[in-house]
């Protein structure tokens, strides 16, 4: 099987890998002892998942995500004034403990940037403008959250949220992994060599995913045990932002008048969240463990099972008569 098979095999299987990389590490968190020690590997993890993740955005896309006006504004204000208008009603049905608000704050205000990417493009959405706009909504999300965080929290943000763990995480989550990926793509337009390299590296977003599931659920399941109550409290939360988040994407893709499957990208990035790049911020905070990890975790395995409903879902929505996203 040459490269561009197996990376199509890879990418046709991504639902199937990511599912069996969380029961692997459930299950392996529970017969092993120790698995907690694992969250010092979710950083490097990451920052992995994301070099990957921005090589495959051609320096090329990054331009053609800023020329589509239309498309761009309509997820700018979605992920970052109708989606955290939503989370503020949604608060509302939570206890008033800050650390139990924090915890949904931090992932439910944060859109996805790696594999919604891949279910997007399962559900017939316009993948290609999305995964072009990634670093573009990755680097908006970690200048605003500590802002929103300070809005919907009030005076207890100054306590939980410090500004140092949001400067390191864009640093090596964001600035370092562009860096490279950028430098990568330089020497494979220049190589045959830093082709053949960028071509096997094209192979490794899908593992590199796994991996962080992996890693991020042997890491966090042994300590979900005192947080069972805080995890079942945010549910519902979570249930509602999952079934109102993409019906809202959606409307605002109408407003801004997108094409089918521009809309749809906006409707899957509305309702997927970016619950394992922030989980690193959450285990800054004071006193974070065990509740700040288990209510992250606890977003992203609702987040999963709801995007095999969006799949089938979300690709029935119909065509918009209006003008193409394509033109600006």
């Amino acid at each position: 099987m040459n490269s561009p098979q197996l990376r199509e095999t890879l990418e046709k299987s991504q639902v199937i890998v990511y599912f069996s990389a969380v029961v692997l590490a459930t299950s392996i968190a529970y017969l092993i002892p120790g698995t907690a020690a694992l969250e010092a590997g979710i950083n490097p993890a990451l920052a992995l998942m994301l070099f990957f993740t921005f090589l495959q955005v051609p320096l090329a896309d990054l331009g053609r995500a800023f020329a589509q006006v239309r498309f761009l504004a309509a997820l700018l204000i979605m992920n970052f004034i109708v989606g955290p208008l939503l989370v503020a009603v949604l608060l509302q049905l939570l206890p008033a403990d800050p650390m139990v608000r924090l915890g949904v704050l931090l992932v439910l205000l944060t859109p996805c940037i790696d594999y919604v990417v891949t279910f997007s493009h399962l559900g017939r959405a316009d993948a290609r403008l999305l995964l072009a706009a990634t670093p573009v909504l990755l680097i908006v999300q970690m200048l605003l959250l500590p802002l929103f965080l300070g809005l919907f929290l009030g005076k207890d943000a100054a306590g939980l949220v410090q500004l140092r763990p949001f400067i390191h995480a864009f640093v090596w989550l964001i600035a370092v992994p562009l860096a490279l990926a950028a430098l990568v793509q330089f020497w494979a337009s220049r190589s045959r060599g830093g082709e053949q390299v960028s071509a096997a590296f094209g192979l490794l977003p899908v593992p590199a995913t796994a991996l962080v599931l992996f890693v991020v659920i042997a890491a966090v399941v042994p300590q979900l045990g005192p947080a069972t109550g805080a995890a079942l409290q945010v549910l519902p939360v979570y249930i509602a932002f999952a079934v109102a988040a993409p019906l809202l994407g959606w409307f605002t893709a109408q407003l801004f008048r997108l094409d089918a499957p521009a809309g749809r990208a906006v409707a899957f990035s509305a309702a997927t969240r970016n619950s394992l790049v922030v989980l690193p911020l959450a285990f800054a905070v004071p006193g974070a463990i065990p509740v700040l990890p288990a209510i992250i975790v606890t977003q992203t395995l609702v987040e999963l099972v709801s995007e095999l409903i969006y799949v089938r879902l979300v690709s029935k929505l119909g065509k918009l008569d209006a003008v193409p996203a394509s033109s600006s």
